[in-house]
């Protein structure tokens, strides 16, 4: 039978591609499958949204945040919720092909990777283009270095097990943009990914997305997370300079006005 795969939603206001979202999970070939949905205080229809695919299908789980927090710490609620033997990651304003889940039910059985991810199509709506995220071959096995040259691992494409999830510690609550970041870089370390280079997931670029209204929490967050990081380890003091050199580019980036930065992505 299937391993149970836990796909974990969390929405704060995501009604406006909520339902195309829910729908691509509803639409996978896999069947094994549950949605934890963590409403994390939305004060717009997501709930309603949600309620509409409940009804007809008890794999969609529903909860309610007591209090608003961080995205992190939303995401850490959810996955205490889950199930399944696996943790898939799906953000509001993306979603999966069909096939999403179907093309890795033989890594899953392959013990010796506990994290898998893959390519993507980025879809950037004002231009309504779709290209695929990226042409570089992912790297498979021990990919900390990889990923320090280049990360290129999104939350919507990682998959890992959830005996891995609870053994280790959880994505920090104290971020809420970078935390999928730090959660990989410092797997990475310890465990084995598993790449998939088909882009069977589309992560979607519009004017509210929260990385887009928050460059400057971007820069802060990553400079926190720089400034605790422990460089008498080897890893990381190898890829110091590659580090230092991302901090300086977010901190350039706060300086230019968000209007120059929408009118570069559409040429």
């Amino acid at each position: 039978m299937d391993k149970l795969i836990s796909v974990i939603i969390n929405c704060y206001n995501g009604e406006k591609y909520l339902a195309e979202c829910l729908q691509s999970v509803s639409n996978q070939k896999y069947k094994n499958w549950e949605i934890v949905f963590c409403d994390n205080r939305s004060n717009d229809n997501s709930k309603l949204i949600f309620s509409d695919f409940m009804q007809k299908d008890k794999r969609f789980k529903y909860f309610l945040s007591e209090n608003h927090v961080s995205l992190y710490e939303a995401r850490n609620l959810a996955c205490s919720k889950a199930r399944g033997n696996f943790l898939a990651f799906l953000d509001t304003d993306d979603c999966w092909d069909e096939d999403f889940l179907v093309s890795r039910r033989e890594d899953f059985e392959r013990n010796e990777y506990d994290f898998f991810y893959s390519n993507c199509f980025h879809y950037f709506e004002n231009q309504k283009k779709k290209l695929i995220f990226t042409n570089t071959k992912l790297e498979s096995g021990r990919i900390f270095n990889f990923l320090a040259k280049n990360y290129l691992v999104k939350i919507s494409t990682l998959i890992v097990r959830k005996n891995i999830y609870d053994k280790e510690k959880k994505f920090n609550k104290n971020y809420n943009i970078i935390g999928d970041f730090e959660y990989v870089m410092r797997m990475s370390e310890k465990y084995s990914f598993l790449a998939n280079q088909k882009p069977l997931a589309l992560i979607r670029f519009h004017q509210n997305n929260f990385l887009n209204l928050h460059r400057g929490m971007f820069y802060s967050e990553y400079k926190d997370w720089y400034r605790n990081i422990d460089f008498s380890k080897q890893n990381w003091i190898k890829n110091k300079f590659l580090f230092f050199l991302k901090l300086s580019y977010l901190y350039l980036i706060t300086l230019i006005p968000s209007f120059i930065i929408n009118f570069l992505r559409k040429k």
